[in-house]
């Protein structure tokens, strides 16, 4: 997906500057700081290199082609890029103290010696421990629930050393707990090679399975580890291998290949460990193949024949399925089959009922009971289920707007649910809730260092009538001494709106730092995500992706005409397809913003689209539409951001990317400022910043990433009290 690990998930904005570590960019680099020092810099003006695409009877002239490089090595386009992060930091300057004063507060909230709680998993504890100014957290496991005499699993600061970008997006033990593989990325490229490690003595196998995905899975015998192999152009997992310790990837048995370019790959493994599951997903179908974990020699067998429009996923419970579906329930519904009797549809029994009006999300089995989640009117809920008496109840929550996941349930026997909760004012609390009693137990809720009190805020929930009629939920904050509401704030709207991704109202420390300024921060859960249910998503997706323009557009209008934010002071941030959001809103209404940041932004919509080799391009089909088709070319074309730039007066723009991105290429937004720059026809900031050591997410180190949101948020500040 074309999302920010969304993580926007803890507000990772993406991608700030980076220097070239390489001899051949030190020239760049030397450059650069000679330009910093010169406020009278120019914008840098790429050059014009006519490339001609003829589709549909038209001719689409990209001027600013010549700057994708696949390679990432063209002297001549990493010197461009350094231009622009040179014009970036000197037409910023004036906010330098103010970005490492935004630095400096939030890294002071944040607790510098910190564990997570103890999850258990077969016969250990996990958990992880961050210390002193480390940017990365070491994993540990220990057999005491609380995590006393514990052995250290990896410490991610050692293994990061000598990489300008490194992370560890998963890990798995083996079921005699012997053995941990684990899945590395030293470039934010997302591209994996999974180690594997004796927990006995520390040594490492010589075993390396280069050009991965993050999914890896245990199989029952110890010795066998299934992974999911990577194009090696587009970037898509289709290969599902068998590895046996010891022996060399290319002695690697192929178990199951992808042939359908449309469809992502994953895998899983049931809660009894008896079933390895590889999981089969476009955006309009998803099936479930499953392998006998205990066999080293089994072949997948489909659940259910691949239907186009049906969705569905299973856990395990005994000898019983319960299934995740949407066959007969566009919201979704909960039935379960016996193992053999799953591929008879007749034979499946209703255990939650289709709701039309209320979304099935997700659910979690235990051995007596059953919880689920639902979203209703765009808030999560829990409810358990006595699966002896089928009696129900809802566990509560009491703030106007928040967010909880279940996490962390990995034992089927367990008479405890773990849950993690948030809201706009509360900072994330981890609880133990008893299935029979529903007692809440707090193991840990985030420390906010500083004067932080959560009753000198509130949230609020709204709902913005669209120009269409439609209602569009609305989550926001202030600080209550900040705020009169008579229209003289500063406000800053986020937005997503594709995917079917909700965007969770959470705490978050950094953006303290901006209602402590003043400004009220918006969450615009518009059309394209499924915080309203699936229909939600359908209406903001192919021909109907209009509305998650408009949506956004319409939420800005009525905030201010309600008075939550300052008409002249109102600013809009968005990120990957949010960023798309970002580039269709400017050229569709500038006018509404003084400020706009749109980090790795999916702008360039039709050339993307069209060019199969780049990663996602096929997958996505059925998220945007196929620009082959000429009813879908029009359509996307005539919100394409990159092909609807046009000579007018555009917000003030700060546009972020990184080099290695994975998801959307560096060259979208490169290309993007390049004609923004030729066209606008104002003199407001259009800043580029390129880091060049990372990815997507950009930086992974927990401080790191705090440069990349101080920027963001000088550049709001810099321009709300006029220092820019």
């Amino acid at each position: 997906m074309r999302n920010l690990s969304i993580t926007i998930v803890a507000a990772a904005v993406a991608a700030l500057v980076g220097c070239q570590q390489t001899a051949s960019s030190s020239s760049a680099v030397n450059k650069r700081d000679v330009l910093i020092a010169d406020e009278t810099i120019s914008a840098p003006i790429a050059k014009k290199v006519p490339h001609i695409t003829k589709i549909h009877g038209y001719e689409l002239v990209d001027n600013y082609h010549w700057l994708r490089d696949d390679t990432r090595s063209d002297e001549k386009i990493l010197s461009h890029l350094e231009q622009e992060n040179a014009y970036t930091t000197a037409k910023l300057k004036a906010t330098e103290s103010l970005q490492q004063q935004l630095f400096e507060e939030i890294k002071g909230r944040i607790v510098k010696d910190d564990a997570s709680v103890p999850v258990k998993k077969g016969n250990y504890y996990y958990f992880y421990k961050t210390q002193g100014e480390q940017e990365y957290p070491v994993y540990y496991r220990s057999k005491d629930a609380n995590g006393e005499n514990a052995e250290v699993l990896y410490d991610e600061n050692e293994l990061s050393k000598g990489h300008g970008y490194y992370a560890i997006d998963s890990y798995a033990v083996s079921p005699n707990d012997q053995l941990l593989a684990y899945a590395q990325d030293p470039t934010g490229r997302r591209i994996y090679t999974v180690r594997i490690k004796d927990l006995n003595n520390g040594q490492y196998f010589e075993d390396s399975l280069e050009g991965v995905s993050a999914n890896i899975v245990w199989a029952n015998d110890n010795q066998t580890l299934y992974y999911i192999k990577k194009d090696p152009v587009s970037l898509l997992g289709y290969q599902v291998y068998r590895h046996k310790i010891g022996t060399a990837q290319s002695e690697d048995q192929l178990v199951y290949e992808e042939t359908d370019n449309t469809f992502y790959t994953g895998l899983g493994k049931s809660k009894d460990g008896s079933l390895i599951y590889i999981h089969h997903s476009s955006y309009v179908s998803r099936g479930v193949s499953v392998l006998d974990a205990n066999d080293t020699s089994a072949t997948p067998e489909r659940l259910l024949p691949r239907t186009q429009g049906l969705e569905y996923s299973v856990e395990k419970l005994e000898d019983w399925f319960y299934i995740w579906t949407n066959k007969d329930a566009v919201n979704f519904k909960l039935m379960r089959a016996k193992v053999n009797d799953i591929a008879d549809v007749n034979k499946w029994q209703t255990v939650v009922p289709h709701n039309p009006d209320v979304k099935l999300d997700d659910f979690e089995l235990f051995a007596e009971h059953l919880v689920y989640e639902t979203r209703e009117q765009g808030l999560p809920h829990l409810t358990v289920l006595n699966l002896s008496t089928n009696k129900s109840k809802r566990i509560a929550f009491n703030d106007p707007t928040y967010t909880l996941g279940m996490r962390g349930n990995y034992d089927i026997t367990a008479g405890k649910l773990r849950l993690v909760y948030s809201s706009m004012t509360t900072p994330s609390s981890v609880y133990d809730v008893d299935l029979k009693s529903l007692e809440k137990t707090l193991l840990k809720q985030s420390k906010v260092l500083g004067d932080f009190t959560p009753d000198n805020y509130k949230s609020e929930r709204l709902f913005i009538t669209a120009r269409d009629g439609a209602k569009i939920p609305v989550s926001l904050v202030y600080r209550k001494d900040k705020f009169k509401q008579d229209g003289t704030n500063p406000l800053l709207q986020y937005g997503y709106g594709s995917y079917g991704i909700n965007v969770s109202p959470k705490f978050s420390i950094s953006n303290l730092s901006l209602l402590d300024r003043g400004f009220v921060y918006a969450i615009a859960h518009i059309r394209g995500s499924e915080t309203l249910g699936r229909p939600w998503y359908d209406d903001g997706k192919m021909l109907n992706k209009k509305n998650t323009f408009n949506d956004f557009i319409d939420v800005t209008k009525a905030l201010a005409d309600k008075k939550y934010g300052d008409p002249s002071r109102i600013y809009a941030r968005g990120g990957s397809a949010g960023g798309l959001l970002m580039g269709a809103v400017i050229n569709q209404a500038p006018e509404l913003y003084d400020g706009v940041h749109a980090a790795v932004p999916f702008v360039d919509v039709i050339n993307t689209m069209l060019d199969e080799s780049l990663p996602l391009t096929t997958n996505e089909y059925d998220e945007w539409g196929n620009p082959n088709d000429k009813t879908y070319f029009d359509y996307m074309y005539s919100y394409s951001p990159y092909d609807q730039v046009k000579a007018q007066a555009y917000p003030n723009l700060l546009v972020t990317t990184g080099l290695h991105d994975s998801q959307v290429q560096y060259f979208e937004p490169a290309k993007w400022v390049a004609k923004l720059r030729d066209h606008k026809t104002d003199d407001n900031l259009l800043l580029f910043k390129t880091n060049m050591e990372a990815g997507h997410g950009g930086s992974a180190g927990r401080f790191q990433s705090i440069h990349e949101t101080a920027l963001s948020y000088s550049f709001f500040i810099g321009l709300a009290n006029n220092q820019l």
